[in-house]
C-alpha cells in the first residue's frame, strides 16, 4: 500500500524514524486492528492507533456511555453520555484521522460469534474488563493464529501481556483457569486511578505498531506489571506451559466455548478480610497458616515467613494439601487473588478463611517497610 502526499506529511515523524520509515508506515495504512471494550483501556489505544494511522480499526463494545466513565475514558466526552460507545468512539476516531476506516460492533462477543469477527482482523487487543470475554479472546486467538495484546487494571495497578502465535506462551499458560465469576472486583467495585488505564493502554498501542511493523522486542513470555503508587514497573517471564488447554501440546479446548459468568458471591460469606496490622496480630498468636496463591516466580522472590505457594489458578485441585490451621489466611500481590482463593477454598469445604486485604503490597506500605514484593525480572 502506497503513501499519499498527504499520509507523507501527516506521519512525517513516523517517516523519520529508521525503524519504521515509508515501509513501515505503508504496513500501518494496510493493517487491521481489533480492539476489545472501548472503556479505560481501549481509549487510549484506539486513539494512538487511529492517530499512528491503522488503515482499519475495529471497536467492539455493546454498552453504552455513563457519566462515571469519563474520569478515565479519554475516547468520550458529556454530548457521548447515553449514546452507545462503538458510536461515539467511532465518531472521535473518524474526526481525528479522517483517512482510516472504523468498524462498529456493537455486540457481546461470544464463542458464537467471535471468531467470525476476528477473522476480519491481523491482531486483537483486549482491554475488557470481564474474565469469561478474556480468557474466550485468548483462546479465539490461539485457535486462528492471530496476535493477542492483552491488559488489565485494578485500583492502581495494571498488567500487560502479548501473544504472539509459535512465539510464546498465551494467557491460559499463566492463568490456566479464571477465578471464581464474581469474585474479583471490576472497577465500579473497587475503584480505578483515573490515569491508569491511559498508561496501560499506550502500552498495549505500542506493543501493537510493534507488531505490525516487526520491530523492538515484544513481551512475549513476560508479563509487564505497573504500580501507579510506587511509579515503578516491573516484569516475571513465564514460558509456555506442555498442558495448557488450548495451546499445550494435547489440547483440550479446540472451538470457543463461553465461561458462565453467573455471580457465585456464597462463598465470600465465610471470609474474613483482614488488614496488615490484624494479619501481624493474629501470626503472633501462631495458629495461622499463610497461603501465598501467587505465582511460584513471584513467591520465591519473596514472601511472609511461614507461608506455603498455592497458586491460583492450581488451588481448587490442593484443597487437601493447605496447611491444617485455626484460621487460614491467603495472600497475593494486591489481595483480588487471595480474595477468590479464600472463597474457593471456602465453597471446598476449609473451614476459617481469611485474606489480606490490599494484600502484600499494602503489608509493605503499613507493616514491614522494606518488603519487596516486586516480581521476579
Amino acid at each position: 500500500m502506497t503513501l499519499t502526499p498527504a499520509d507523507l506529511a501527516r506521519y512525517s515523524r513516523h517517516l523519520a524514524l529508521r525503524e519504521i520509515g515509508v515501509a513501515g508506515q505503508a504496513k500501518l495504512k494496510a493493517a487491521r486492528v481489533l480492539i476489545l471494550g472501548a472503556g479505560g483501556l481501549g481509549s487510549p489505544s484506539a486513539l494512538y492507533l487511529a492517530a499512528a494511522g491503522v488503515g482499519v480499526l475495529g471497536l467492539v463494545d455493546h454498552d453504552r456511555t455513563d457519566v462515571s466513565n469519563l474520569q478515565r475514558q479519554v475516547l468520550y466526552d458529556e454530548q457521548s453520555v447515553g449514546q452507545p460507545k462503538v458510536e461515539a468512539g467511532a465518531r472521535r476516531l473518524r474526526a481525528l484521522n479522517p483517512d482510516i476506516q472504523v468498524v462498529e460492533h456493537q455486540i457481546e462477543l461470544r464463542a458464537a460469534n467471535v471468531l467470525d469477527v476476528f477473522a476480519g482482523y491481523d491482531l486483537v487487543l483486549d482491554g475488557t474488563d470481564r474474565f469469561p470475554t478474556r480468557y474466550l479472546s485468548n483462546d479465539a486467538c490461539v485457535l486462528l493464529g492471530k496476535p493477542l495484546v492483552s491488559a488489565a487494571i485494578h485500583r492502581f495497578e495494571g498488567q500487560a501481556m502479548t501473544y504472539a502465535p509459535g512465539r510464546g506462551p498465551c494467557y491460559r499458560c499463566l492463568f490456566p483457569d479464571p477465578p471464581a465469576a464474581g469474585l474479583v472486583p471490576n472497577c465500579a467495585e473497587a475503584g480505578v486511578l483515573g490515569v491508569l488505564p491511559g498508561v496501560l493502554g499506550a502500552i498495549q498501542a505500542t506493543e501493537a505498531i510493534k507488531l505490525i511493523v516487526g520491530i523492538g522486542e515484544l513481551l512475549i513470555g513476560r508479563l509487564l506489571t505497573y504500580d501507579a503508587l510506587a511509579l515503578r514497573f516491573d516484569e516475571f517471564r513465564f514460558s509456555r506451559r506442555a498442558d495448557c488447554a488450548v495451546c499445550g501440546d494435547q489440547p483440550t479446548i479446540l472451538a470457543p466455548q463461553d465461561i458462565d459468568a453467573a455471580c457465585d458471591l456464597a462463598a465470600l460469606a465465610d471470609v474474613r478480610r483482614l488488614t496488615p496490622a490484624q494479619l501481624r496480630a493474629a501470626c503472633s498468636s501462631g495458629a495461622v497458616a499463610l497461603v501465598d496463591v501467587r505465582e511460584p516466580c513471584e513467591f520465591a522472590h519473596s514472601h511472609l515467613p511461614g507461608a506455603v505457594n498455592s497458586p491460583v489458578g492450581t488451588l481448587e485441585q490442593n484443597l487437601a494439601r493447605l496447611p491444617q490451621a485455626q484460621l487460614v489466611v491467603f495472600v497475593c500481590r494486591s489481595g483480588a487473588r487471595s480474595l477468590t482463593a479464600a472463597a474457593l477454598a471456602s465453597r471446598g469445604g476449609v473451614a476459617n478463611v481469611a485474606h489480606l486485604e490490599g494484600g502484600l503490597l499494602a503489608w509493605a506500605r503499613e507493616v514491614e517497610m522494606d518488603f519487596d514484593v516486586a516480581p521476579v525480572g
